[in-house]
């Protein structure tokens, strides 16, 4: 997720006297907006918990108004404080900072708490109506919506939440999955858009998991769902005579074997991306990225017209990061930032061959989701390396409170840019490399428009490889 304070805003309290309010965006959209003194309540808090050797440093309180100067300086500390604080795999994860983010958002929004029903689409475009609170969290909804449809508790951990955008073709263009710190309702409503909607998908990326959704009835209709609906939008590559098989199966409704056809064929799991513009193998590519089976998929259009096709894999990135940049603006100098267009780029630094890394990088307004993808891999990766298994990964909750489980808590994000084997160079030492990379398109002026170095993720799925395997 994609942390950023772009613009602040002069607004009048109850008693008629003005404040400063800063507004927090994620992944390039208002989620909420807070005074600094909220804010100071919340790193107080943090501290308490989790004590002030762990909490970084907050700005200080000042005793006069401050000047627009300082404004300016104080907006810029709060994002970089809100970045680490949300990189920070304990303090980001933690129930205080995201019922923070939860209230703060149902406050912006001004909608108060009481019954709604909220609709969630299946991947068939059947409608699941829900009653539930404005306030409930996303996993309260999710339980919602597994208990509309009698999925046992032991497979909801299977199944996510997503906002999605319909298409005029009746397909999805995935935003973002469904985090923890936001009310589904409240996110939906908030874009006052009919084609943004919510859906319900798997969330795994591990074809041998399927055998565990199948077990069930419901879960095994979800799936077949899924499936259907993916071989429809053109996801999955069908010819001819699989697809004859595939309409065999259909009209005997033979869910299963139609999803173990499914899986032989080509992008089967993958979540298509739509078109967008790379750097590779020449800038201003236009592509098609999907991703899934640990790696991301490319179908490039080359300036010459020509197609290729090519594959990055997950365990030979070292790093990735997510960054966003406002185009200057032509209007008047003191137009807000806030205001224009925020550009996206996805940059992920890939082993070529033995010796050799290079940054890649993807514009696209999907950049965020692209990233929560690659995540979701290596800690599906992580999650198989130390014999766990991701039925295990959902939370529970237990008098009120969350709790992971064991396996979760082994697939948190690595430190940054640190490496997992003491065999390979460390990668803090990118750090002085990663000065001098010119990442295409990527403003590189203050915070506003750009994401610090702690918003790089580094990868405990890397491999080093040698040249035999490539």
């Amino acid at each position: 997720m994609h942390f950023s304070i772009p613009e602040t805003e002069t607004r009048a309290g109850d008693g008629g006297a003005a404040y400063v309010a800063y507004n927090i965006h994620v992944n390039g959209v208002l989620h909420c907006r807070v005074r600094y003194s909220q804010l100071l309540g919340l790193h107080e808090q943090l501290r308490k918990e989790y004590g002030a050797n762990v909490v970084p440093a907050f700005p200080p309180k000042k005793i006069f108004t401050l000047t627009p100067a300082e404004v300016e300086q104080r907006r810029e500390q709060l994002e970089k404080y809100m970045q680490a604080v949300r990189q920070d795999p304990m303090l980001g994860g933690s129930e205080t900072f995201n019922s923070f983010l939860r209230k703060a958002q149902q406050e912006t929004q001004q909608i108060p708490t009481e019954e709604v029903v909220l609709e969630v689409l299946l991947s068939n475009g059947q409608k699941v109506k829900v009653t539930i609170l404005t306030s409930d969290q996303t996993e309260d909804v999710l339980e919602a919506v597994a208990s509309k449809l009698d999925l046992p508790d032991d497979l909801v951990g299977y199944f996510s939440l997503f906002l999605v955008r319909e298409t005029k073709d009746g397909a999805f263009s995935f935003v973002r999955k469904l985090q923890e710190f936001e009310l589904p309702y409240v996110s939906v409503t908030s874009l006052h858009n009919p084609e943004f909607r919510i859906i319900l998908r798997k969330s795994y990326w591990d074809s041998s998991y399927d055998d565990d959704v199948m077990e069930h009835r419901v879960g095994l209709n979800l799936l077949y769902a899924q499936t259907v609906s993916d071989i429809e939008h053109g996801w999955i590559l069908v010819n001819k005579e699989q697809l004859r098989q595939l309409k065999s199966l259909q009209e005997k409704v033979s869910k299963k074997e139609f999803i173990r056809l499914a899986q032989t064929l080509k992008y089967y799991g993958y979540l298509k991306f739509d078109p967008c513009v790379t750097d590779f193998p020449e800038k201003g590519c236009h592509v098609v990225v999907s991703a899934g089976n640990n790696e991301l998929n490319f179908q490039v259009r080359l300036p010459s017209e020509q197609i290729k096709e090519g594959s990055f894999k997950v365990t030979r990135m070292r790093c990735w990061r997510v960054t966003s940049s406002v185009p200057m603006s032509n209007g008047p100098s003191g137009s807000s930032p806030g205001k224009s267009e925020v550009k996206l780029e996805l940059a992920f630094e890939y082993l070529m061959s033995k010796d050799r890394l290079q940054w890649v990088t993807i514009t696209s307004p999907q950049a965020i989701m692209l990233s929560i993808c690659l995540q979701s891999m290596v800690d599906e990766l992580m999650v198989k390396k130390s014999g766990g298994s991701i039925r295990k990964m959902f939370r529970r909750r237990v008098n009120g409170a969350l709790r992971r489980s064991d396996s979760q808590q082994a697939v948190k994000s690595p430190p940054l840019l640190d490496s997992p084997d003491a065999s390979r160079e460390p990668m803090a030492k990118l750090s002085s490399k990663l000065t001098s990379v010119s990442l295409r398109g990527i403003s590189h002026s203050s915070s506003a428009n750009d994401v610090g170095a702690n918003d790089f993720h580094g990868n405990y799925a890397f491999e080093g490889i040698g040249d035999e395997d490539l």
